[in-house]
């Protein structure tokens, strides 16, 4: 059957939206299409199931593409009539199309399909229609006059399908059928079963349409899959008099000695908690909960579910507005008759239930419920329901804001309070991981996602605190689908803030009547705040006070309310301080008249937002003044650092380059170089940094200022350059890896640290004689080369790093390796050609023939280390090793050589022979003595105690003269004989020569200490 000639759109000629209709037959036609069923599932919502079950697939397709199209052409006629010319019209094709499958739009065009339907909720497709931030229509379009005629067609569709108008009509027959019944007193079943399939429809999906805005199905996505178990902490009888921003809140939470512990151990002891209040701030959880508990009866098999407390949960402002319209006046009618309850409950089986307490009731949205009076009422309404059921668990929630003007009456009634705590660390990685692992079907895009948002989140904190609020985490994890957090964070806040201020309360139908949401939208309230955080910036405390008096908030909104001429400004700004506080989560009452932002984060942003506001919409804020008023003036505070990288964030790559360039040149070395970090932290918001090359010049110069710093004014600053210049190395080969100016850089400043480092040896001392004459440079100049050899190693190391295969490396690593100028680059050379051409066939040569004949101890001893480290199983090494100690080569450093046999060969048969051979040959008493100190320290900490080593250490301990002049060079405060004696009483106490020792170094020894040293142990033995 072609879809599009029995809709009547073939027909149609001129018709713009035929697209729209052409996909949406091709969709019905294809089974496997989720979209098109939920679409023609949410269309006949208003019709009872029942009726629904008699028409076939076929008959549903035709009348939902018949209504549509009848709406679609009227859509077009009230543009046609506004004077939209047809090349214009085109445009709203693709908006009218995101239109019709919202999911409330949808249920209002299929209402009209319903008996009862008198006229069309206009007002709220308008709404709609404004919240998805779709384009402006014209102000002649006519959304009621659409509605009235919209609903004349779908009646006349009814009449003219012989199965709609049999059904339809019976449906209302059997409307008269169920009233008579019930003024009868015939009553609904008891269905226990229907009730649980009831349960899982309404809540067992999470519902994202406010969060999500890009069309993305969730379809899969299942509250029982996603739920988390917050924790909760008691709240004493008084809460606080004031509200609290985040940050103070948190601390002062972890002050307090009430214990926290699972929301779900606390409303499983039924005993203790029999009548419970939970309490939290806006999307933490409170409905979600309750939802919970709900499902997991009905996920139950019913045989088991008898057993367990039916759940009832009861939205209080769908109660509200039910018993205002007098369809019921308690709660057991709300549920065995009124529309807003999910299935229908026999009332009197029900009763029989409460009165055994075998139900669990659930008392939703407390502060949702705003008329003060009827709150009283519904408070009276569940004090009565617990006198009555005694036995019966009841759970009410309820926002905190306000709460403690409500609370005294429940705590009267015996109901413990208890506030939701933000999510722990461990909760949101449980979280995250189960979001990607049910919303995710590509496993590599999966991981990639999942980590980029783990990551996103431990290394902001602004974003870590908005993360422990479940709704805003959500919100996270959909927009980490495209966007990459830290650096997209202010798109991150820009949704929440629109989810905060309007959506969330729009999709609960929350908007209160005093405040009209067409005419004072979230971009009104966005607006306000934008102008509320740059008032505060401005203040004597700045953005670190978090303060605003009531009379300025006041007055900032009364004026903005003024330009979009709002009647009563002052009567609408007061309403609207209420609704940020109390419904939208943005701003908290600190007493004394004074205000704050809840989340800092949203102060920050909504000041950064201010300032790019007046760049690039207003134009009242130019890129100098920009560079010099906003960035030059607060860059080393770092209360602006969050403003000053949202706003990098926030305009193009080439304004951002403009002013990192402008921070690198402020003068930074009194604050510690904060310029260069706030331009790094700038950098790192930028998109496309390739557009940033000009920088890496810039940053380069900085170095080398810094660099001569350290050379000629190191006695006059403290600020320490070498980890300012390290940063900023890292910063360039990291970002800028690809320019071309970068690595002929790092050849500069390696060159030129090079220099820098053999003048100041060559300067001369007090003397006269260079400071590399002797090795007692005074402790400044010490400190002042080690600060350039380091910068110089990591400008190499990261050479080698980044640029490993280009193919002049190699050749400079080794002619570093063999200029003997600079001993230090020469050592850092060597490991990094080792570690990156290890497999080269030149490289294990050039270590041996370093090891035998270079001139520098200190080379040959790292070139040792280096062969040992990376070629020990070579067949070469070890005997290599042994002839090296053996022979009578002086410029051997052998303690090396001892070091390294007895670390890695200790297990080889004679290799404890050879050790102690190579100390019996040498001739040179003073490296003799040397050799001994380290062969025993080696001898003692890896050797099991044999005979041979305690000769080679007795000889220690009772030679007199290994004491006087290696002792003193080497470790003035170190004795080896009282080493040696120490190991030999402890590893040897029963050797025949060991009384005998001690004695005579308690008489004997020449040194004091150890005389008396020696006479206390003997006076123990």
């Amino acid at each position: 059957m072609d879809l599009l000639v029995v809709w009547g759109v073939a027909q149609a000629a001129g018709f713009i939206f035929k697209p729209i209709l052409s996909e949406l037959s091709k969709d019905l036609g294809n089974i496997a299409k989720d979209a098109a069923k939920d679409w023609t599932k949410d269309l006949f919502k208003g019709i009872p199931g029942n009726a629904l079950k008699r028409l076939q697939k076929q008959d549903i397709d035709v009348a939902a593409g018949k209504a549509l199209k009848e709406f679609l052409l009227l859509v077009q006629q009230e543009l046609e009539d506004a004077d939209i010319e047809d090349e214009e019209l085109q445009q709203f094709v693709k908006p009218f199309n995101k239109f019709i499958y919202n999911k409330d739009v949808k249920e209002i065009l299929g209402s009209a399909f319903n008996y009862e339907c008198e006229i069309l909720n206009t007002k709220k497709l308008e709404s709609k229609w404004y919240e998805l931030d779709l384009p402006a229509l014209p102000d002649e379009f006519d959304w009621k006059k659409l509605g009235k005629r919209y609903l004349k067609k779908v009646k006349a569709i009814i009449r003219d399908s012989d199965k709609l108008r049999v059904i339809l009509d019976s449906q209302n027959l059997e409307a008269i059928k169920d009233n008579t019944q019930e003024t009868a007193g015939i009553i609904p079943d008891f269905d226990l079963l229907g009730y649980q399939e009831a349960i899982k429809e309404t809540y067992g999906k999470l519902k994202l349409e406010s969060l999500d805005t890009t069309g993305y199905a969730y379809n899969e996505l299942k509250l029982w899959g996603m739920f988390i178990a917050q924790n909760v902490r008691e709240v004493n009888e008084n809460l606080p008099q004031h509200e609290l921003p985040k940050e103070h809140l948190k601390r002062l939470q972890e002050s307090q000695q009430e214990p926290i512990r699972s929301v779900l151990e606390v409303i499983n002891d039924k005993q203790t908690y029999n009548y419970t209040v939970i309490l939290g701030d806006p999307g933490c959880g409170k409905s979600t909960l309750l939802q919970y508990l709900a499902l997991t009866w009905a996920e139950s098999p019913l045989n088991n579910s008898i057993s367990q407390p039916i759940p009832l949960l009861i939205e209080l402002r769908t109660y509200m507005r039910r018993r205002d319209d007098k369809e019921c006046s308690n709660f057991i009618e709300f549920f065995h008759k009124c529309s807003g309850a999910v299935h229908h409950l026999n009332q009197h089986q029900l009763q029989t239930q409460l009165k055994a307490g075998n139900v669990l009731v659930m008392f939703d949205g407390l502060d949702e419920v705003f008329d003060a009076g009827k709150r009283e009422d519904v408070i009276t309404d569940i004090h009565r329901f617990t006198n009555e059921y005694p036995d019966v668990q009841v759970i009410v929630t309820s926002r905190v804001i306000d709460y403690k003007y409500k609370s005294q009456r429940l705590r009267d009634a015996e109901f413990k309070h208890f506030m939701i705590q933000d999510l722990e660390t461990e909760q949101i990685q449980d979280f995250i991981y189960r979001w990607h692992e049910l919303t995710f079907n590509d496993e590599a895009d999966k991981v990639r996602k999942k980590e980029r948002l783990q990551k996103g989140i431990e290394n902001s904190k602004a974003i870590r605190e908005l993360a422990g609020n479940p709704l805003l985490l959500t919100m996270m994890a959909i927009l980490n689908r495209n966007q990459e957090l830290p650096r997209d964070r202010a798109e991150l806040y820009n949704q929440a803030s629109r989810v905060l201020l309007h959506q969330w309360d729009v999709e609960r139908t929350l908007i209160e009547d005093k405040l009209d949401p067409i005419e004072i939208d979230y971009k009104d309230k966005q607006a306000m705040l934008r102008q509320v955080a740059y008032f505060m910036q401005t203040s004597d405390q700045g953005l670190a006070g978090n303060l605003i008096k009531e009379s300025d908030l006041e007055r900032i909104l009364k004026e903005y309310l003024k330009t979009i001429e709002v009647d009563k400004p002052r009567v609408a700004a007061k309403l609207i301080i209420n609704q940020l506080r109390t419904r939208n989560f943005m701003l908290c009452y600190l007493g004394a008249d004074y205000y704050g932002f809840i989340h800092r984060t949203f102060l920050e942003y909504f000041c950064a937002w201010e300032f790019v506001w007046q760049f690039k919409e207003t134009q009242t804020l130019s890129i100098e003044q920009l560079k010099t008023e906003v960035f030059g003036k607060n860059w080393g505070d770092k209360d602006w650092y969050e403003v000053l990288t949202l706003i990098a964030g926030m305009i193009d790559a080439r304004f951002v380059g403009e002013i990192i360039e402008f921070l690198i040149e402020q003068n930074g070395i009194g604050d510690d170089f904060i310029n260069i970090y706030v331009a790094n932290e700038c950098f790192k918001q930028v998109k496309n940094p390739s557009n940033l090359n000009s920088i890496v010049h810039l940053l380069f110069k900085f170095i080398f200022k810094s660099i001569n710093y350290i050379i000629q004014e190191y006695s006059m600053i403290e600020v320490n350059f070498e980890r300012i210049c390290i940063k900023v190395i890292s910063w360039i080969t990291t970002d800028f890896k690809t320019h071309p100016e970068t690595l002929p850089l790092l050849k500069k400043l390696i060159d030129s640290t090079t220099v820098e480092i053999n003048r100041l040896n060559d300067l001369p001392d007090d003397d006269g004689y260079p400071y590399n004459h002797d090795d007692y440079l005074d402790d400044d100049d010490v400190v002042r080369i080690d600060q350039i050899e380091t910068i110089q190693k990591v400008a190499l190391q990261e050479l080698v790093k980044g640029w490993k295969d280009d193919p002049d490396t190699l050749p400079m690593l080794k002619n570093l390796i063999f200029d003997d100028a600079n001993n230090h680059l020469r050592a850092i050379a060597l490991q990094e050609l080792v570690k990156g051409w290890k497999d080269d066939p030149n490289t294990l040569p050039m270590l041996k023939n370093l090891v035998f004949d270079d001139a520098n101890n200190h080379l040959r001893a790292i070139a040792l280390q280096e062969l040992v480290k990376g070629w020990k199983d070579d067949l070469d090494t070890l005997p290599m090793l042994k002839n090296l100690l053996l022979s009578n080569n002086k410029d051997v450093d052998k303690s090396v050589v001892i070091k390294e046999l007895a670390s890695n060969w200790k297990d080889e048969p004679d290799i404890l022979s050879v050790l102690i051979e190579c100390c019996q040959l040498e001739n040179d008493y003073l490296i003799k003595d040397s050799l001994r100190e380290t062969l025993m320290q080696e001898l003692i900490q890896s050797w099991q105690p044999t005979l041979d080593i305690y000769d080679f250490i007795y000889d220690i301990a009772a030679d007199n003269s290994f004491n006087d002049l290696f002792t003193s060079i080497s470790n003035p405060n170190c004795n080896p004989r009282q080493t040696a004696l120490e190991a030999i009483l402890e590893n040897y106490p029963n050797h025949a020569k060991t009384l005998p020792l001690l004695r005579d170094r308690a008489e004997n020894d020449p040194d004091e200490q150890l005389r008396e040293f020696a006479w206390n142990k003997l006076e123990k033995w």
